[in-house]
């Protein structure tokens, strides 16, 4: 019998998960993952997953080459999100001079931050899903997946509800719309992007959850040029 994992109850389990040497149908890996229809067609045209098409055109995808995928983006190189009582903010960004301005800012700040990255939204579908974690800043274009496309599919799941979503983008809003409007309560910041608000952004957060006045002054840290 084959098992199936659950995004919203976050059960990204390989040893529990499926038979390595059997095949499933788009929608069955869909379910597994938590994702798009759409988007596993696209890992399948990208050969992140091995599949063969039925002479009916429909896709059957190895068990294995699931398993496979799951094993790389859970072997991450930083921890995620150990210290509870910190904030967790997850950021999709590919480039690493970008990766060390955002580490640089958050190191500097002195707030209990966890900050941790991912490369591409498919990475990203699989730390949320085992972390949860309290903010996620991406673009909308974004490796791996659509990123609009992956919002809309965190924002449907009522388990991530709490979890705050920033989008950082060159897009102006009318170029957002036409792509198709975000969901209510996704922010928006444009490039370059304005450290000095996200900083505001993530104090007001801060506070919120720690039910304590923030210690930090608005616009103290993270005050490097953005690039």
């Amino acid at each position: 019998m084959k098992k199936q994992f659950d995004f919203s109850k976050k059960q990204l389990n390989v040893n529990a998960s499926l038979e390595s040497d059997a095949y499933y149908n788009t929608r069955e890996v869909a379910e597994m993952l938590g994702l798009s229809l759409g988007t596993v067609q696209k890992m399948v045209e990208r050969g992140v997953l091995q599949a063969w098409k039925t002479a009916g055109g429909h896709r059957r995808i190895l068990g294995s080459s699931i398993e496979d995928f799951l094993k790389t983006h859970q072997q991450q190189p930083n921890t995620f999100f150990d210290q509870s009582k910190n904030l967790s903010v997850l950021l999709i960004e590919d480039n690493p001079s970008l990766q060390k301005h955002y580490e640089q800012s958050v190191a500097e700040s002195n707030m209990p931050i966890n900050l941790s990255f991912v490369n591409d939204g498919l990475s990203a579908f699989v730390e949320i899903a085992k972390h949860s974690p309290d903010i996620l800043i991406t673009d909308l274009c974004i490796s791996g997946v659509d990123g609009l496309e992956m919002i809309n599919t965190i924002r449907k799941d009522h388990w991530f509800d709490t979890m705050d979503i920033i989008v950082v983008t060159t897009l102006n809003k009318i170029d957002i719309d036409s792509r198709g409007p975000l969901p209510k309560g996704v922010t928006v910041f444009y490039k370059p992007m304005p450290f000095n608000t996200l900083y505001g952004y993530v104090s007001a957060k801060l506070a919120l959850l720690q039910r304590v006045t923030s210690p930090f002054p608005l616009g103290r840290h993270l005050q490097m040029e953005a690039q």
